[in-house]
This record gives C-alpha cells, sequence and structure tokens, in this order.
C-alpha cells in the first residue's frame, strides 16, 4: 500500500465519508429563498454526525447540482469555498473535495481550502448521461503542478457512475494502463449510480491490476458488506448508506454512520 495512505489516516482501510452539499446557487435546485446560510448549516450538522460517528475522512461535494456539467460554473466553485472556509475549523479528520464532474476546479478548490485529496474523472472519454464526456489528464497534472498543488492526492474513479468507457478495452488493461501513465494516487471503483453495489468481482480486478496504487470502492458500501469489500480494497467512500433510511436525498443518519464504523472496526481488527 502507498506510504501516503499510511500517513494521511489513522486506520488502516480508511472509511472516507462523502458530505453531500445541498443545490448551490447556480443549480437548478437550488432553493434561493433559504440562502447558503441553510447550505452552511446542513453541511455543519452532518459533518459533526459523521465525525462523531467515527469515519476516517469525509469528501465534500456538490452532489446535488443535477444535472452535472463537466466543466463547471464558476460559481459552484467560489460557493463550496465558501462553505468550507465556514466549517473548516469544525474539521478534524483529513478532508478531500469533488467539484462534480470538473477535475481542474476540484484541484483549484482543494488548494484554496486546504484540502488534501481530491476524487474525480482524470482519464478516458465516456458516453454518458451528460453527453460525450472527454478529459484530459495531462493538462490537470500540468495544471496542478503550475498552481503548487502537488502535495494534493487525486483519486481517480476508473468506473465512472452514469457513464460508459467508449474503448474496447476490459477493465484490467485500463486499470494498468491508468496506473502507468497517468500517475494517479488512488483508484476508485463504482457502482452504476450513487448508492449501487459495486461488483467484488470487478473491485478484485482492478485491484490485483493496479499494482502499489491503493484502490477504494467507491459506492454501495453497508455495514453487511463492508468486511467482504474491505478484504479486496484498501479503502471505502461511502456516501448514501449514511442517509436516513439509505435514501440519497436525506440527512446524514449518526447512528447509521455508528453501525457501519463499527462493522468496519470490528473487521479492521481482524488484519
Amino acid at each position: 500500500m502507498a506510504s501516503w495512505l499510511k500517513d494521511a489516516f489513522d486506520n488502516p482501510k480508511p472509511v472516507i465519508a462523502m458530505l453531500h452539499l445541498s443545490a448551490l446557487p447556480g443549480d437548478t435546485l437550488y432553493d434561493s429563498a433559504a440562502g447558503m446560510r441553510a447550505i452552511v448549516e446542513r453541511a455543519r450538522r452532518e459533518l459533526h454526525a459523521l465525525q462523531e460517528g467515527g469515519v476516517d475522512g469525509v469528501l465534500i461535494s456538490n452532489e446535488f447540482s443535477l444535472p452535472y456539467l463537466t466543466q463547471t460554473e464558476p460559481i459552484t466553485a467560489i460557493s463550496m469555498a465558501r462553505i468550507i472556509g465556514e466549517l473548516v475549523d469544525e474539521i478534524e479528520i483529513p478532508y478531500g473535495v469533488n467539484v462534480l464532474w470538473d477535475g481542474r476546479a476540484s484541484i483549484d478548490l482543494a488548494m484554496a481550502t486546504g484540502a488534501q485529496y481530491v476524487r474525480e474523472i482524470f482519464t478516458g472519454v465516456y458516453a454518458s448521461d451528460f453527453g460525450l464526456w472527454n478529459t484530459n489528464v495531462g493538462e490537470v497534472a500540468r495544471h496542478r503542478h503550475r498552481i503548487g498543488a502537488d502535495h494534493v492526492k487525486l483519486f481517480f474513479n476508473i468506473v465512472p457512475e452514469s457513464a460508459t468507457y467508449l474503448a474496447e478495452r476490459d477493465l484490467e488493461s485500463l486499470t494498468r494502463s491508468t496506473v502507468f501513465a497517468t500517475l494517479p494516487d488512488a483508484l476508485c471503483v463504482s457502482g452504476l449510480t450513487a448508492g449501487a453495489p459495486t461488483d467484488t468481482q470487478t473491485l478484485a480486478i482492478a485491484k490485483s491490476a493496479a499494482g502499489d496504487v491503493p484502490v477504494f470502492v467507491n459506492t454501495g458500501v453497508r455495514s453487511h458488506n463492508i468486511a467482504e469489500q474491505l478484504s479486496i480494497a484498501d479503502g471505502a467512500i461511502v456516501g448514501t448508506t449514511f442517509k436516513k433510511d439509505g435514501v440519497f436525498e436525506n440527512e446524514v443518519d449518526a447512528a447509521r454512520v455508528t453501525e457501519l464504523i463499527t462493522a468496519a472496526q470490528e473487521f479492521r481488527r481482524s488484519l
């Protein structure tokens, strides 16, 4: 396993929780009557529930900026920066950011807010629910270096949600070439959509081909399957499972956080 992962998190096979921000200014679902204050207060409640439940890290994303853009408008990252600025003194664990689906904006936001990592789609060309989706990992990597953000770790989602890779290549060869040619700090393997289970066979293929690059299970982790998932993966990113009744739109339920983290801790004690 990469040494940076051991240095970044207190526990082996860390569980990183998603902190889904409500729709932001400029988004179709933004509640202009409630305004930014309501977004900040919900994020604060969820942050504290996640931290008190024992998660190892938090990943702050504009999950409710539906439908997503592949090149976001400036107002999105600016709004996220304000929210993180109001909460940063209350964040007690390693945190990252994700400006969906914009790798460059994610890195900019991380640099501006002190986030340690980002998760994004950095490689590939896809047919997606929001049109033809192209990337330019070389440009983004150079941008990260140019703004002094080499310390920001990049989590590459290599099985993106709501999209299909256009090239006819199997996951093993795709993983090997991604690791060799694009220098990811970690890889994420997902199911079809947020909350959808990640196939363990798919996860195992990516893990076997990734070499020393950590592989995270990115969707569908639950208390009953986290031991199985972490027996393969180097960590987990968890969002929907932590919500009340396991419903994507709901707020974080502290009891569900505790339940999953307890299961993760039981598994990690066996390592």
